[in-house]
């Protein structure tokens, strides 16, 4: 509800268009690029729980701050902004902790599954959240002051999370021991995950497209608004038809016990045509009915991206490992959502969506690429002689 109510706020400001939408969308998640690998050292550092509770807390008062001064008809570019980037830093030390969290709570024989429940659960309220926002926005008005009700709607239910994180059994958690703090850390995970060719490609493959083709904040808000001229309540029926795919996706993945590659490489190629198709497409009706299959295959993507990392990386370094994956697959959206809220009000919104789409699949062809040199060199330093003096034990 509240990136609709967000996004609608930015564009309700006399002046705002595209570019000023693109970068509240970047700084929002400029925080995660800056600070999620020192948020993985944290996660490893300390109890997820508490942890969690913590970063709650922070993004309700962020959300909290913006609602008030929105309510009160007061919101500027500016303030926007800056309260984009204080949840953007909450978000940043919650998303390792709580995506490494999964497995803690169920074990890693469960970890596929309980990853696409987790999923299908965020994506059912992914359904009915922006749908209510538009309804809500549109119901009070549909200015500035509509939106900032929508926010402190989001405020009030953090505390529910951090009630039910309070209420759990830590004695049915499988959490391992705290890493302790030592020179490094941060490294160690960079190497872990430099000698892991499989990592890497999924990596290479989730950055492009979370960089360039998960703009989806931007690109619906640009194609409802002005390719379609339509209005808040139309906005946010684009974000629950997505979320009917990614919930679809979802379910059908909670059935799987492990992930094949190949199925996680189509998921991309997959994404990066349907943004393609979608930018062509010639009405809004067709745009929405259409969206369902992006959410899909974003959704199939992220989860077999996020399964395997969990399942095959080591439980000591698993908030680092996921820290980097959270950096590479949201924190390039501050690099790429400027570049696209550009592209689109320079050339149209249907080039937002073409653009993406491309770009994603050039990192499918290029993490291939990546897998394959990663594999050379491991292979290569395998069978690297040892050096003289330790063969003669000297």
């Amino acid at each position: 509800m509240q990136r609709v109510a967000q996004d609608w706020l930015v564009l309700s400001i006399p002046g705002n268009g595209g570019a000023e939408l693109g970068i509240t969308t970047g700084l929002q998640f400029l925080p995660i690029l800056l600070l999620s690998p020192y948020a993985g050292v944290v996660a490893d550092r300390f109890p997820k729980r508490r942890l969690l509770q913590i970063t709650q807390a922070t993004m309700a008062l962020a959300a909290l701050l913006l609602g008030v001064v929105a309510v009160a008809g007061e919101a500027r570019t500016e303030y926007v902004y800056a309260l984009a980037f204080a949840f953007g830093v909450g978000a940043a030390f919650d998303a390792p902790a709580r995506q490494s969290f999964v497995s803690e709570m169920v074990g890693q024989d469960d970890v596929t599954n309980a990853v696409s429940l987790n999923s299908a659960a965020f994506n059912t309220a992914r359904i009915a959240g922006p749908a209510l926002a538009g309804l809500l926005i549109g119901l009070l008005g549909g200015g500035m002051t509509a939106t900032g009700w929508v926010i402190l709607a989001n405020a009030v239910s953090y505390f529910a999370v951090i009630v039910q994180l309070e209420r759990m059994d830590t004695a049915a958690l499988h959490s391992p021991r705290p890493a302790g703090c030592r020179p490094g850390m941060l490294l160690e995970g960079v190497r872990y995950l430099a000698g892991q060719p499989k990592m890497l490609m999924i990596l290479v493959v989730v950055f492009f497209a979370g960089t360039f083709g998960m703009n989806f904040q931007m690109t619906s808000a640009l194609m409802a608004t002005e390719e379609f001229g339509k209005g808040a309540g139309e906005f946010g029926l684009l974000g629950s038809a997505l979320a009917v795919g990614s919930l679809t996706g979802a379910l059908l993945a909670a059935g799987r016990t492990r992930v094949r590659m190949r199925l996680l490489l189509a998921a991309g190629v997959a994404f990066g045509v349907a943004e393609i198709v979608a930018g062509l497409l010639p009405s809004y009706v067709a745009f929405m009915l259409f969206s369902p299959l992006i959410g899909f295959s974003t959704i199939t993507l992220l989860n077999s991206a996020n399964s395997t990392l969990q399942v095959e990386s080591d439980p000591e370094l698993r908030g680092r490992v996921m820290a980097i994956y959270m950096t590479i697959v949201m924190g390039g959206t501050p690099l790429g959502a400027p570049v696209i809220g550009w592209i689109g009000e320079t050339y149209g919104a249907r080039w937002t969506l073409i653009v993406g789409g491309s770009l994603v699949l050039l990192g499918v062809l290029l993490a291939l690429v990546v897998r394959a040199a990663a594999e050379r060199r491991v292979a290569a330093a395998e069978h690297r002689p040892e050096p003289a003096v330790a063969r003669f034990g000297t």
